[in-house]
């Protein structure tokens, strides 16, 4: 038997930014939210940050400096406004995590300044306030213990969003987003949550790659449940490869933090030699999408199957009291960082692009907010600088509790809504075509659409997500759903998304690079890549009737 819930603010999504945003409205006053998280409560991005969260807090930084580093990085295409208004309510975000207990790594006595604060890639001053090298850590369990605790927030784990609910859809007057249909991984039931608000704050998309840093979660549920129902999708062309990831069988997805190279760690061909020179006058501290491309291109000159950083420079002591777990985590897999480089590789990182939101956190459709990675902001442009985006999450969360803790009373409870329809569905016999197809898209993704793209290798691509497109929607249309066909048709979204927006970029900018388009474009109206839903009006004829889903791409 399948439930309503009805509560003020539905939250899909458990990581920073959707957190913060429950425990603001929560102790705003009388506002019910219900948070829902894919797994077990911490399992998502912000657990696994390592590095911090960037903001002015010392004397001889600026708000200006951190504007224009960030412009930088974002290769032309952040929005001034956005970026500025992110980097000045930086340090009030990061009071409030004080003021809720994250435990910041603090200075020496003879550093000068109250917190340690590492540099990072792309930033010209040490701004990123830490806790060890675990900080997603450190926020998200501070996070969830004072939700836990609340009286005012419902959190339910291991459930999976299919789809949203508009109210024109579901024979109201209103067109507004008046909740979602919930796949309950326990009961295997589809249950129906009804809100005033609802709220992306789904995280990324890094899993569509088949190496990433990402957790198994980060499959773009929000991104492909927005573009469903008609929401803006910009820049999706700009994913984040991390440059270095721990090279080792058995050591799924575990990054190795900007920080070492914010602390002198060195990168080293096989045979010992560096090279970042070669490619950047900043050397290791270049933005990640040149340390990237140079570890990329490095790996296939020599036929390498990985490179190495070092920084063995440092002591053992220095070491494990500022990288206890990089150190922990190597050592388990017999690399003394102290003695040996660490053998390292490029990984799907993070999504820059996302669903287009406004300041407040809006998106296109009346009702319905998406904040953190799921969004697309105007903060990172074409390549998210290192440590901007927790502090994104949290400023954006603090923006969107505002607007909606102002709209709440003026807005009426939805009534019941319809419940999921499997009438028409069966028991799937066929689960390997799911498996499959999730492992063939993150596969041609990786070799086709990763850190060096051409018209040539975008055009396989493309070929490719049509006929897998239409053999997913054949049977999400026959059997009874689950966790993975979810996934896996959202993943398909996605990489349809990534591949028509790189196509649409015939330049090569930040995240993007493109060998038959090397070099960036001079042209002064260079835009976002904004793409939308188109409505389809089937025809009667039978062979029409299947979803083409790249008829549906326009861009705007």
């Amino acid at each position: 038997m399948s439930y309503q819930y009805q509560h003020d603010v539905l939250i899909i999504g458990s990581g920073a930014s959707g957190l913060s945003l429950a425990l603001q409205l929560a102790e705003s006053g009388n506002v019910r939210i219900a948070v829902l998280s894919k797994a077990a409560v911490n399992e998502g991005s912000t657990f696994y940050a390592q590095g911090g969260i960037s903001a002015v807090l010392d004397n001889q930084d600026s708000i200006e400096s951190h504007v224009e580093d960030t412009l930088i990085a974002g290769g032309g295409l952040c929005d001034p406004d956005i970026v500025k208004f992110v980097v000045e309510n930086g340090k009030e975000s990061i009071q409030w995590l004080i003021d809720i207990g994250v435990n910041f790594t603090r200075s020496s006595e003879a550093e000068g300044y109250e917190y340690h604060l590492h540099q990072e890639g792309g930033h010209s001053h040490r701004r990123i306030i830490h806790s060890a090298d675990s900080t997603g850590k450190a926020v998200e369990t501070t996070l969830v213990s004072r939700v836990k605790a609340h009286a005012n927030i419902d959190l339910y784990e291991f459930q999976t969003a299919v789809d949203l609910i508009l109210g024109n859809k579901a024979g109201l007057a209103s067109n507004r987003c008046v909740g979602a249909y919930v796949y309950d991984q326990k009961t295997n039931k589809v249950n129906v949550f009804r809100a005033k608000t609802v709220v992306l704050a789904t995280g990324g998309a890094g899993k569509v790659y088949l190496y990433t840093s990402n957790p198994d979660i980060c499959t773009g549920d929000g991104i492909a449940m927005a573009w469903r129902v008609g929401c803006r999708i910009a820049n999706m062309e700009f994913i984040q490869f991390h440059p270095t990831c721990l090279y080792h069988p058995e050591a799924k997805s575990f990054l190795i933090s900007e920080a070492l190279r914010g602390e002198g760690a060195k990168l080293l061909r096989p045979d010992g030699t560096e090279f970042m020179q070669r490619y950047d006058s900043r050397g290791e501290l270049a933005p990640r999408d040149v340390v990237a491309r140079a570890i990329d291109h490095e790996m296939k000159r020599l036929g390498a199957d990985c490179l190495y950083l070092d920084i063995s420079h440092q002591t053992a002591d220095f070491i494990i009291e500022h990288f206890p777990t990089i150190y922990a985590r190597c050592l388990q897999h017999g690399v003394d960082i102290s003695e040996v480089p660490i053998p390292v590789v490029p990984a799907a990182h993070y999504t820059c692009g996302g669903v287009m939101i406004d300041k407040h956190g809006r998106t296109d459709v009346e009702g319905l907010y998406a904040i953190g990675e799921v969004s697309c902001s105007g903060l990172h442009g074409a390549n998210r600088m290192a440590s901007n985006s927790l502090l994104e999450c949290v400023v954006f969360a603090h923006s969107a509790y505002k607007d909606i803790r102002k709209q709440l009373p003026h807005i009426e409870a939805p009534a019941p809504l319809p419940a999921w329809d499997e009438t028409q569905v069966t028991d799937s016999d066929e689960e390997v075509v799911v498996a499959h197809n999730w492992d063939e898209i993150r596969r041609f993704m990786w070799d086709y659409v990763g850190i060096v793209r051409s018209g040539k290798r975008l055009k396989r691509a493309q070929n490719r997500i049509r006929l897998l497109q239409a053999e997913i929607q054949e049977y999400y249309s026959k059997f009874r759903i689950t966790n993975d066909l979810v996934e896996l048709r959202n993943l398909a979204v996605v990489a349809e998304l990534i591949i028509e927006c790189a196509l649409l970029r015939t330049e090569s900018r930040g995240l993007h690079y493109s060998l038959d388009y090397p070099v960036q474009s001079v042209d002064a109206t260079v835009h976002n890549t904004v793409v939308q839903r188109q409505t389809i009006k089937k025809s009667k004829t039978p062979a029409s009737n299947e979803l083409d889903i790249t008829r549906e791409i326009k861009r705007v």
